[in-house]
């Protein structure tokens, strides 16, 4: 994954494309500064995880310029997503997620909420950057109540 992403990095610079390739210096970056905390190579699902995060800050800033009507910055901030979603495997329907949180909680044998984390954690474990782990610990909250 990450030999993809410097693969892309060049690729970038050949096409002169300043947009792509500034968005994945920047995922570039996160990847070497997460590889340094670690004190190791990163695997795919690290990476995969360094990718969700950026995405997820984008989001979030996303949303506080809308606020502000900053329809510029929001423009751009949604194309890195876009840039940065490539990497990222396709997420789950909500008809399939909700099948699998409903699996998951008969397998746990979940009942109450304070059983959550041990479904929530399971579903992270298995699916990790299939799944928006907010969302999932949103629906299990819900089926638990």
């Amino acid at each position: 994954m990450f030999n993809t992403i410097k693969c892309d990095l060049t690729n970038a610079m050949k096409e002169k494309d300043k947009f792509k390739l500034d968005c994945i210096r920047m995922l570039k970056s996160s990847l070497q500064m997460e590889e340094i905390n670690l004190k190791h190579e990163l695997t795919d699902d690290e990476v995969l995880a360094v990718i969700k995060r950026e995405v997820k800050k984008r989001n979030s800033s996303i949303e506080e310029y809308k606020k502000y009507g900053k329809d510029d910055v929001v423009a751009s901030l949604q194309k890195e997503i876009d840039i940065l979603s490539v990497y990222l495997p396709e997420e789950l329907s909500d008809d399939e997620l909700m099948k699998i949180i409903e699996e998951t909680i008969k397998q746990e044998e979940a009942t109450s909420i304070k059983e959550m984390g041990k479904v929530v954690k399971t579903i992270g474990n298995n699916y990790g950057a299939q799944v928006d782990m907010a969302k999932v610990s949103r629906i299990v909250k819900e089926k638990l109540s």
